[in-house]
């Protein structure tokens, strides 16, 4: 048996469809950048989620920066975030000419440690951007009290955790923004890059939205410098049709889980969700010091794993400017260690899922 990591021709087949019905209302329509169709799924996105605003930009990676920079984050500023998470996180802040300052990560969640953002808290913070890392939400209260404490922005990372709850409520309409990656192996997937940003405040939304089109809220007509970043409308048009299904694939993704859980509890570390969260599984990653020999036996057994993610932020070639050193964040960088992450979708079938957890239990019987 053959279990690929993802399979997007399994998801994709049956779906054909309708995806051509949603590529021809909008080849008919002839409006290809913005338009009714983008219009549409923010305002779709925004009742899903529950925020007031929802813009859609080409994606996450931009809607990060340019949430950062609609919160005026600048030369001489700091931002507060994690150093195990994928390279955007933190690249964004260097764009702007701003300093990524890292805080180490709960050994369980990987998610932020709210107990230790205090002490990289400086008078230069100006935002902190927690990453609701493989689907479960990071400590939001905790984050969010000392921003008010401090003064201090919040930017929420829910590229991979869309659909995630945290005490009931969805990720996404706790920060001054919020950002959403719908990369094509995301819980809602374009076919290509898209992305969205998520606010509740009607000037920072009217300030991105300029923003995207070149500083324009007025055609031909620049209060300031821009970008040229915008939803695709066939995109918007692919993503709402997916959006129908979210909550049925994320919770056949909490029922993978839960028999990867049952089967695999006794031999590696399993995810640990808070009891407050309700996550998405956007990874299934266990963790074992037998990591790399794990993943060996599990490609001989033609089973797709990933690794998010092998080398922090801190330990980059791009990020060796900043000054730190191996050990200043032992957490992630044991982390970046021993976690692996199993294949979980919703087309996977029960006989699929069961190969992989009998061919980890061999591994370990071995």
């Amino acid at each position: 048996m053959k279990v690929p990591f993802i399979d997007l021709e399994r998801q994709h087949k049956p779906m054909k469809n309708e995806m051509m019905q949603a590529f021809e209302e909008v080849y008919d329509s002839n409006q290809f950048i913005l338009g009714q169709k983008v219009k549409e799924f923010e305002e779709k996105i925004a009742s899903y989620v529950g925020t007031e605003f929802a813009i859609g930009v080409s994606n996450c990676t931009n809607a990060l920066l340019i949430s950062l920079r609609t919160l005026n984050v600048g030369s001489e500023d700091e931002v507060v975030t994690t150093p195990f998470s994928f390279v955007a996180t933190a690249e964004v802040i260097a764009i702007l000419g701003a300093k990524p300052v890292f805080c180490d990560v709960d050994p369980k969640t990987y998610n932020l440690d709210p107990n230790k953002i205090s002490d990289v808290i400086s008078n230069k913070t100006k935002v902190i951007l927690p990453v609701h890392l493989y689907g479960q939400s990071a400590d939001m209260d905790e984050i969010l009290s000392i921003a008010k404490d401090k003064n201090i922005k919040v930017v929420e990372d829910m590229a991979q955790a869309i659909g995630a709850k945290y005490k009931g409520t969805m990720v996404g309409v706790l920060g001054d923004t919020a950002c959403i990656s719908f990369f094509p192996t995301k819980n809602l997937n374009a076919l290509g890059d898209a992305g969205m940003i998520l606010t509740n405040d009607p000037e920072i939304d009217k300030k991105i939205r300029a923003y995207r089109v070149h500083g324009s809220a007025k055609k031909y007509q620049h209060n300031f410098i821009g970008y040229n970043d915008r939803l695709d409308a066939v995109q918007a048009a692919f993503l709402s049709v997916k959006l129908q299904y979210l909550d049925e694939w994320n919770e056949k993704r909490r029922q993978i889980a839960k028999t990867y859980d049952s089967n695999l509890h006794d031999i590696v570390q399993i995810p640990y969700i808070k009891p407050e969260n309700e996550t998405v599984y956007h990874q299934y990653t266990i963790r074992t010091p037998k990591r790399d020999e794990l993943r060996q036996h599990l490609s001989e057994h033609d089973i797709g794993t990933s690794i998010h993610y092998p080398m922090p932020l801190h330990l980059q070639e791009a990020f060796k400017y900043l000054g730190y050193k191996q050990g200043d964040f032992p957490e992630s960088e044991k982390a970046a260690q021993e976690v692996l992450s199993l294949p979980i979708h919703q087309d996977l079938s029960d006989d699929e899922v069961k190969y992989v957890t009998d061919t980890v239990r061999k591994f370990f019987e071995k």
